[in-house]
Formats: structure tokens, sequence, C-alpha cells
């Protein structure tokens, strides 16, 4: 059973929330990385319960989506062929909805890059939507939305897919710098989405 002190419990989670990993946090309040992780888990869980009670109707115009890369235990090419079976082991991706306007994220999902994942989480925002009426949904170019964006929303959405076309100069030495964006192609997948001034828009077909 976890005993922290509350004051203590906060300075672990502010620790966490500004960017250090879990020995330095270990180091600067001197809990025990286990305690830490204990903490983490029923932190999440506790926040993830109020988000699926009290996220519901939410009204907005705009919804941005993207993935976050991650990992769990160890990364993807570095599986055995056991390993390779459990979904929950290897790369894994935090897809996250955006409100741009006011920065609140209805809803979030972590798992593989695939179908699945992209279909549960559509389904898990249009359930956090409902009632909201039509809105504008931007994602990145995953395949599986196109199934996935259609399957939740059908037709009652203006849904475009963004895709950054990246240069390829090196870096340089020193700190990682990522590539400039040379371009930003804006496809209209469903409706009449309002599209970004810089971006170069084709239609691809679908309605």
């Amino acid at each position: 059973m976890n005993t922290l002190k509350p004051e203590k419990k906060l300075a672990v989670l502010s620790a966490l929330v500004e960017g250090n990993s879990i020995r330095s946090t270990e180091r600067m309040t001197g809990v025990h990385r286990d305690t830490i992780l204990r903490l983490l888990v029923e932190v999440g869980e506790r926040c993830q319960a109020i988000l699926e009670d009290r996220m519901r109707g939410f009204h907005c115009r705009l919804i941005q989506a993207d993935e976050i890369w991650t990992f769990c235990r160890k990364k993807e090419q570095r599986l055995d062929d056991q390993e390779r079976y459990n979904p929950e082991v290897g790369d894994q991706y935090v897809f996250v909805a955006l409100d741009p306007e006011s920065k609140l994220i209805p809803t979030f999902l972590v798992g593989k890059r695939d179908t699945a994942t992209a279909n549960r989480f559509t389904h898990a925002l249009r359930a956090c939507l409902n009632g909201n009426g039509r809105i504008q949904l931007t994602t990145d170019g995953l395949r599986a939305y196109l199934s996935a964006v259609e399957e939740a929303f059908g037709n009652d959405v203006d849904y475009a897919q963004l895709v950054k076309m990246y240069g390829t100069e090196p870096a340089g030495d020193g700190r990682y710098a990522p590539p400039h964006v040379t371009e930003v192609v804006s496809t209209v997948i469903n409706g009449i989405p309002i599209r970004p001034g810089s971006a170069r828009a084709t239609s691809s077909g679908r309605t």
C-alpha cells in the first residue's frame, strides 16, 4: 500500500511532469523507483477514469489527431520471435486528439500504429463528441485512419489528412535538429474542411 505523504507524492509527480526520468526522480526525492512506478500507475488510472467520466458532449469546432512514438520494455527491432506476438511489448504509439483552440485533449489511446488501434481511437473520440455536431478533423497520412474515421463518423465530419514533407539536408555536428519541413500536402477525404493557407490541397475522390 502506498503510504507516501501528499507533499511527497506531489514532489514526485512534479518531477515526472517536468520530464525527469524515474531514476533521477528517485535521486531527487528519495522515493524508491518501485514506489514511483506504483504511484504513476495509480495517478494514471484515476486521471483516465475522470477523463472517461467527465469528457462527454465536448463542444469544439476543430480536432487534430496525431501519434507519439514510444516503446515498452524494448524497441521493436530488438524483440524476439515470441515477444512479437505480445501487443504490449515493443514500439507503442500514443494516439492523441487535441482541440487546438482550447488545448484540451478529449481522448487518447496507447497501442500499435495499426487499424485496430485507429478504430478504437476514432470510436472513443466520437463518443466524447457525441451531440457536438459536425466537426473538422485533421490527421496525418496514416492509411488506417481512412476506414476508421469513416466507420466512426460516417459523412458527419469534415476530414482532411495533412502530410509533411521533410528536407534531406544533414543536421551537422552538435545537438540533434529535426529536418526542415519543405512542404505540407493537404488531402481532402470527406466534406469541406478548411485548408491551411500554407498547404497544397489535392482531392482524394472520396465524398
